[in-house]
């Protein structure tokens, strides 16, 4: 049988990548703290540490570098959730991506999700890597929200749609910051009550080690 060894980067393939993730690390940033509409190609760059003129020779504009940074973000999304162990209910594996999220929140790097009537809106809809990538990661959740509800674990009288798109605020969710900016909790303690919250709702009580 014939091993096929992947090709190697060039070195300047690799400088490239570097700086490139460099870049989507900075709008990451960036967007968790400004949002699409305040940010500017000019503090990405300031962020980076590079010149405007080097930046825009990896993207064009900050439409390309928003829809890059919210594409990777699903890619990164995915890859979490399919490397989910086996053995975990479908409520477990959704529970496990909430907590991954809130966890990327707290670290302050998590790109805000689009508003309906953010301007970027339009351009991560013709964006046909983003699509692909929020299309599986939905088919993925939808799934599990499916088995979940079956098995009793999540509510077969909530529509899936609406518990899909819950999932998906949580990792923009308002609290988190309130919480974390208030000094009351822990980041630990942060994920576990809103976790808590999400799926187990306010009717019981938090595990008794918060």
């Amino acid at each position: 049988m014939t091993v096929i060894t992947p090709k190697k980067m060039s070195f300047k393939a690799q400088q490239h990548k570097f700086r490139e993730d460099a870049i989507l690390d900075a709008v990451n940033r960036l967007l968790a703290q400004k949002g699409y509409d305040l940010m500017t190609m000019d503090e990405v760059a300031a962020e980076v540490g590079i010149a405007k003129a080097s930046l825009y020779k990896h993207f064009d504009s900050k439409d390309s570098l928003a829809a890059a940074s919210m594409t990777r973000f699903l890619e990164d999304s995915l890859a979490m959730a399919r490397h989910l162990p086996k053995h975990l209910s479908a409520v477990e594996k959704l529970k496990s991506v909430v907590r991954w999220a809130i966890t990327i929140h707290l670290t302050g790097t998590m790109p805000s999700l689009p508003s309906t009537r953010s301007s970027i809106q339009q351009t991560l809809l013709a964006h046909e890597p983003y699509l692909t990538q929020l299309e599986s990661l939905t088919e993925l959740l939808g799934q599990w929200i499916h088995d979940a509800q079956v098995a009793g674990d999540l509510s077969a009288a909530l529509p899936g749609e609406v518990i899909l798109y819950t999932i998906y605020a949580r990792s923009c969710d308002p609290v988190v910051d309130f919480l974390k900016n208030g000094g009351a909790f822990s980041d630990a303690d942060i994920v576990d009550l809103l976790v808590h919250t999400c799926f187990e709702g306010m009717t019981k009580p938090p595990p008794c080690e918060l």
